[in-house]
């Protein structure tokens, strides 16, 4: 798409936006469908998404979506909701998926929707089985190193970047600063949420293109367990202040197998609802680092069970009004794994492009190659050239469901660890995997094949 269409598009997503915020009080399932009648003819010949069904389900004011969006442009502030839906709706899901489809077949490498980076290695925290601790605190990537990701990618058409850490809201300054540059673009940022802080929040508030997904992980005993006393209390008051300023944010939750349940409980789902999270992003443990513990690692029962349940919290008919996210038991959706920048990548604080944000092993820094050179280099190549992984997306990491893939490719592109102070060797790392991968194989196997055959 030439500049002049993509502004004449944007001129006029951004048009019915307005239309549909103008009314929020009158007639807004109408403005929705007319919305997704603009995407609808914008992505002709994409089926991504279905728009149909998704139509229908905003015209039925019983559904959990239809009470999800409303509840959502009832408590975001104007100018935020229409940033969001733009920047997200538009650049990233619309024009950006357009253009990244077309730089796969022009480049025949994978394209990421979205880059996630660490501005810094730093972390106020020191929270049990972080793997972003085995890095050390003291990398940053300097404001042009960042400045310069987003102005690649977007050339590629990616306009989703997600910061991690390390805690990046220790560099909130330059994140604000990359959002007014980047007014196309939508950030979100992993946090602890112990910085968030008033003046943050009208900051976030200014340039309405950044959300937070915030660690949380069960009761005030479990989160401070693992995070230290008193940062639960801490994080509660976080959420109450960005709700209070109309912002979007939502929660990051790793789920083990001491928390599965409690994480997944419906009491704790109404808690993140009624605090004001529009979504839940659910992250399998992974026992990365030489001092991983393995005994977090769920058995099949505990994964089965997060699994099903996930999917009933967000069910669009009559789910419990959040987005939830499980990117382990999601990959039917995707076609498998999403790493190695088929769907996203990873650059750590070293500047180190890593195929997964669990995966610490590199071939390719970003202060010696472009974007669009380290999606061609060998171990992104790698990837492309293997995924996805197993034909059963219920196994999808070549760590965690098929460890003897991950070595393989590490041993042939010949990849350093990015670990700079206790590099783990593939073995290692993926021995830890294996028990895991063997237990779960027969099971998956049996839900994808034999008691769910429309997921074949």
């Amino acid at each position: 798409m030439n500049k002049f269409t993509h502004k004449t598009a944007r001129k006029a997503a951004s048009f019915a936006i307005d239309k549909l915020l103008e009314k929020v009080d009158t007639n807004r399932e109408e403005e929705m469908l007319k919305l997704i009648d603009f995407g609808q003819k914008y992505m002709a010949g994409e089926d991504f998404v279905d728009l149909d069904y998704a139509k229908d389900l905003v015209s039925d004011k019983n559904t959990a979506l239809n009470k999800y969006l409303n509840r959502t442009l009832d408590e975001i502030d104007p100018f935020v909701a229409k940033t969001t839906i733009l920047n997200l709706g538009y650049e990233a899901m619309l024009n950006g998926t357009k253009i990244m489809h077309e730089m796969k077949e022009i480049h025949q490498c994978n394209v990421p929707w979205l880059i996630l980076m660490d501005p810094t290695s730093a972390c106020n925290l020191k929270c049990t089985g972080c793997w972003a601790a085995e890095y050390g605190n003291r990398l940053n990537l300097s404001y042009d190193e960042l400045n310069r990701v987003v102005k690649e990618g977007k050339e590629l058409g990616i306009h989703l970047y997600m910061f991690t850490g390390g805690e990046p809201l220790v560099r909130k300054d330059d994140i604000i600063k990359l959002c007014k540059e980047n007014y196309d673009c939508q950030f979100l940022a992993f946090t602890n949420a112990t910085l968030v802080d008033e003046e943050f929040c009208q900051e976030m508030q200014k340039v309405g293109n950044l959300a937070l997904a915030i660690s949380l992980e069960g009761s005030e005993e479990v989160n401070d367990l693992r995070r230290g006393d008193g940062v639960y209390n801490k994080v509660m008051k976080a959420m109450d202040l960005l709700k209070e300023y109309g912002l979007v944010f939502g929660a990051s939750i790793c789920y083990t197998s001491k928390n599965y349940k409690s994480v997944t409980d419906p009491e704790y789902i109404k808690l993140m609802i009624d605090k004001g999270c529009r979504f839940a992003m659910y992250f399998h443990y992974m026992p990365v680092g030489n001092d991983a513990s393995v005994d977090l690692l769920l058995n099949p029962d505990q994964r089965e069970y997060v699994k099903n349940r996930i999917r009933k919290i967000r069910r669009l008919e009559d789910g419990e009004g959040i987005f939830a996210l499980d990117f382990q038991n999601d990959g039917e959706y995707i076609n498998g794994c999403v790493a190695g920048g088929k769907n996203y990548f990873h650059i750590n604080a070293n500047g180190d492009a890593e195929p997964c944000v669990f995966i610490h092993y590199s071939d390719s820094n970003i202060r010696d190659y472009s974007i669009l050179e380290i999606l061609k280099r060998p171990l992104f190549m790698a990837y492309h050239d293997n995924q996805p992984f197993n034909e059963n997306h219920l196994r999808p990491c070549p760590m965690l469901e098929n460890p003897e893939i991950l070595q393989r490719i590490v041993h042939e592109t010949q990849v350093k660890s990015t670990d700079l102070k206790s590099p783990e060797s593939v073995e290692h790392l993926c021995g830890k995997c294996k028990d895991y991968a063997d237990k779960w194989k027969d099971r998956a196997d049996e839900i994808w094949y034999e008691k769910e055959p429309a997921y074949k």
